[in-house]
């Protein structure tokens, strides 16, 4: 099955086209990588693949649903989204944000500790939210992933606000998710390279 089929696809906001035209196709699972400049419609093109945004016309299919109501709910159970700024509470720990997730969504609470211990942060399980720096809160967002096993992963440029470390901590994550059989698209504006990259596309935006 065709991971995703994007043909002639516009998105709009406030009446502008955020994307024109743009098609992509990932045949198969495996590694990508979006590229393009701020404001190009990179997270416009994760959201529409994760189902969060509808599109205003073209044909577009994710994970063999078409991209209307019913298919978008659909590739939103199946894919995982992971913005700049992940949904956790600041009052919570890291192990209390991913427990209260796990109850709501029905994820096995026993696939935290790996997860944690796969982003380097069970030493931080009881640390609040609030007092993480940036890229712990990005960590977090990826340990929350893990834990769910999604089909289609979408990060929005995860390595942002990582070190060189915490890049590689990234890289060995996407090489574990898709050798699992998933796949993985992720946005970025810098050169950065993974030990695997299946397909790219550099997107413009609509002007």
């Amino acid at each position: 099955m065709t991971v995703a089929r994007l043909t002639d696809v516009v998105v709009t906001r406030d009446a502008f086209p955020v994307l024109a035209g743009l098609s992509w196709t990932i045949e198969h699972p495996g590694a990508y990588v979006v590229r393009g400049g701020n404001g190009s419609g990179k997270t416009s093109l994760l959201r529409v693949l994760a189902g969060l945004d509808a599109i205003a016309s073209g044909d577009a299919q994710v994970l063999g649903h078409p991209l209307n109501a019913t298919g978008r709910r659909e590739v939103r159970r199946r894919s995982g989204w992971l913005g700049h700024d992940a949904p956790f509470h600041d009052a919570l720990t890291v192990a209390e944000n991913l427990s209260f997730a796990s109850t709501v969504t029905r994820v096995p609470r026993e696939r935290m500790a790996d997860a944690l211990d796969q982003v380097e942060l069970t030493s931080r399980s009881a640390t609040v939210a609030s007092r993480l720096s940036a890229g712990q809160r990005r960590r977090l967002g990826i340990a929350w992933l893990i834990m769910r096993r999604p089909e289609l992963w979408l990060l929005d440029e995860p390595h942002a606000a990582l070190d060189d470390a915490g890049r590689q901590l990234v890289d060995d994550v996407v090489a574990r998710a898709v050798a699992g059989g998933a796949t993985v698209v992720l946005t970025t504006h810098q050169d950065v390279v993974l030990s695997r990259v299946d397909g790219e596309i550099v997107v413009r935006g609509g002007r």
